[in-house]
């Protein structure tokens, strides 16, 4: 029975009386709705029953109800219904949207401000629907769609409940493999030269820079560094792989050879901060012809272990 006002002896009819009684036990007239629907004075003590495939919303306004007065809320149809704040505010402390067959009443404390006490609560109807699930938040409780083998849980602001599942870069990477694709001929002697390792095999990451020869990771960690050089010599009494880290010498292999021409290897574990740190590799021959040679077999590799 919507609201209405008695005056002094009237005698109310069997069926008002049975109207009232619905009313204060929580039912109601009811008044089905298909579609979207604005709350009108007459809705005050009767029951919205919101019955559409998809979704739609009531949305409440100002200067239409007393305080006191109350709206019954239900969603019979598939589609969640939201209650939206129109002119009026509408406070809650569960969630002002209901799936099917959830419901809730609106009572109002002024003519522009209500409260709805959702009877099942946000939690009370679970989202999720396939193994492994996650029950998460956006404006409201939200499924997470379990990912595929291998990946991980990662937080994305960019995400609607701020969480995805994502393929991690794990142990094996970032890496990569990088050679001189031509010979780097007339090396100053006795002088370190940084070595034009110009040409990419791989880069997992995009961290090797073939202009500046040096490997810039943006991931901070621990990288193991393998570097195999093969130079052409004559008649010189030494030479040396350096690893240089922001510009100053970090390690070096020291090789005693007067042959003509050797191969060498040079590894190490090394720290790297992924905003300022880099490493860049420098050849030292002393006396003879100074060359090295391009070799696709010729390869750096880095390959970031931890954070």
């Amino acid at each position: 029975m919507a609201k209405q006002t008695f005056t002094t002896g009237q005698v109310l009819t069997a069926a008002q009386m049975s109207s009232l009684q619905a009313t204060a036990l929580g039912g109601g007239d009811t008044t089905a709705k298909t579609s979207s629907y604005v709350l009108v004075a007459a809705d005050a003590g009767t029951t919205v029953a919101m019955n559409a495939a998809g979704a739609t919303t009531i949305t409440v306004n100002t200067a239409l109800f007393a305080a006191g007065d109350t709206v019954f809320i239900q969603n019979r149809g598939a589609g969640a219904c939201t209650v939206t704040a129109g002119t009026a505010t509408v406070a809650t402390a569960g969630s002002l949207i209901l799936p099917q067959n959830d419901a809730g009443i609106l009572y109002f404390t002024a003519t522009g401000a209500a409260i709805f006490y959702d009877y099942i609560q946000a939690g009370a109807v679970s989202p999720l629907t396939t193994k492994g699930d996650l029950y998460t938040f956006s404006t409201s409780d939200a499924r997470l769609p379990v990912g595929t083998n291998g990946q991980v849980l990662t937080a994305d602001s960019t995400e609607s409940t701020g969480l995805k599942f994502a393929t991690p870069s794990g142990a094996s990477g970032p890496s990569f493999a990088v050679y001189g694709s031509a010979a780097q001929n007339g090396i100053t002697n006795a002088t370190f030269v940084k070595a034009a390792l110009n040409t990419e095999v791989w880069d997992t990451d995009n961290y090797y820079d073939t202009t500046l020869y040096r490997f810039l990771p943006t991931k901070s960690g621990y990288y193991q560094i393998n570097t195999v050089i093969e130079r052409t010599v004559t008649s010189i009494s030494f030479a040396i792989i350096a690893l240089y880290k922001n510009g100053a010498q970090f390690n070096r292999v020291h090789l005693s050879d007067s042959g003509v021409n050797f191969t060498a290897n040079c590894g190490t574990l090394v720290y790297l901060n992924g905003t300022t740190d880099y490493i860049e590799w420098y050849v030292y021959m002393d006396g003879g012809t100074r060359n090295i040679q391009n070799d696709s077999d010729q390869i750096t590799t880095g390959v970031w272990i931890r954070s």
